[in-house]
C-alpha cells in the first residue's frame, strides 16, 4: 500500500537492549519483519563507528530480509561508507556522530563543510543510492544541501519534541515557534525539489503536528515505537503509529 506519509521505523534500540547483555536477543531483524507487518514503509538502522547497538551482522541481514525500503543511517566515516556502498540500500542518511552522545544531538553542518560531506554524498550517489542529510531547520543548511544535489533532507525535530513534550502553558509558544521553523524550512526544501523527511523525538503524542506539515513525505521514528512495543508488541506498536499518520493523510485528502 502506498501512503500519503511514509513511516520509517528505526530499530536501533532493539539492538540497544540486546547489546546491554551482548547476547542474541531481542533480534532487530525479527523486529524489522514485525514492523513491516505493522505497516512500516521503510526500516532505518544506524551503523555507528563504535557499534554501540546495530552490528555489521545486522546490516547484512537487513539487506537480505527487509522487503520495504532500507534506510542506512551513517556518519561520513570511510569504513562505514564502504559498507553502505557495498550493500547498496535504497537510502543513505548522513548524520553527525559523536561517541560521547546518547543519541544524535543535532544536524550536519553542511554550510561549514570542508569537503567531507560533499565527498560522501558523491561516493554514495555513484553507487546508485539515494541520499538524505539530517539537518537542523536552518535556511543556510538547506541551501547548502541543495547545492550538493541530495535527494532529501530529514529535518531534525528534536527541539520541537522537547517543547511539545513539556505539556505546560509556558512551552506552548515555544512549541509553535519550533513548528513554524519546520514549516518554513520545509517549504524551502520542497522548493529546491528535494524530498522532505523529518524525525527525532517524535512520539504518539506529538507526531500529528509534524505529519500535518505541508510537503512531508516521510517520518522516521524509533524510540517511541520501540518503547510502545515493549508494552504491546512490535506489530501493534507500528500499526498504531501507521493509523495516526493515515488519519492526518485523510485530512489532507479532504481539504
Amino acid at each position: 500500500m502506498s501512503h500519503f506519509i511514509d513511516l520509517g521505523v528505526n530499530v536501533d534500540h532493539v539492538a540497544t537492549v540486546r547489546q546491554a547483555r551482548r547476547t542474541t536477543e531481542p533480534d532487530p531483524i525479527v523486529a524489522a519483519a514485525l514492523a513491516e507487518q505493522g505497516g512500516a514503509d521503510g526500516i532505518t538502522f544506524h551503523l555507528r563507528e563504535d557499534r554501540r547497538h546495530i552490528q555489521d551482522r545486522d546490516v547484512e541481514l537487513f539487506m537480505q530480509t527487509v522487503r520495504v525500503r532500507t534506510n542506512f543511517e551513517l556518519a561520513c566515516a570511510d569504513e562505514v561508507l564502504g559498507i553502505c556502498c557495498r550493500l547498496r540500500p535504497d537510502w543513505a542518511l548522513l548524520v553527525p556522530e559523536s561517541r560521547e552522545e546518547v543519541t544524535t544531538e543535532g544536524g550536519l553542518d553542511v554550510a561549514g563543510d570542508q569537503g567531507r560531506i560533499r565527498d560522501a554524498v558523491k561516493r554514495i550517489a555513484d553507487h546508485g543510492i539515494q541520499t538524505s542529510l539530517f539537518l537542523d531547520p536552518d535556511p543556510a543548511q538547506i541551501d547548502a544541501a541543495a547545492a550538493l544535489g541530495v535527494d532529501a533532507v530529514e529535518l531534525h525535530t528534536g527541539p520541537y519534541a522537547v517543547a511539545a513534550d513539556k505539556h505546560d502553558a509556558s512551552s506552548r509558544d515555544q512549541t509553535e515557534l519550533e513548528l513554524e521553523r519546520l514549516r518554513s524550512v520545509g517549504r524551502q526544501i520542497t522548493g529546491h525539489g528535494m524530498r522532505l523527511h523529518a524525525g527525532h523525538g517524535l512520539t504518539y503524542a506529538n507526531v500529528r503536528a509534524v505529519a500535518a506539515i505541508e510537503g512531508v513525505r516521510e517520518l522516521n521514528i524509533g524510540h517511541s515505537i520501540i518503547s510502545r512495543a515493549v508494552m504491546v508488541g512490535m506489530k501493534e506498536a507500528v500499526a498504531e503509529m501507521r493509523r495516526l499518520l493515515d488519519s492526518v493523510s485523510l485530512l489532507h485528502l479532504h481539504k
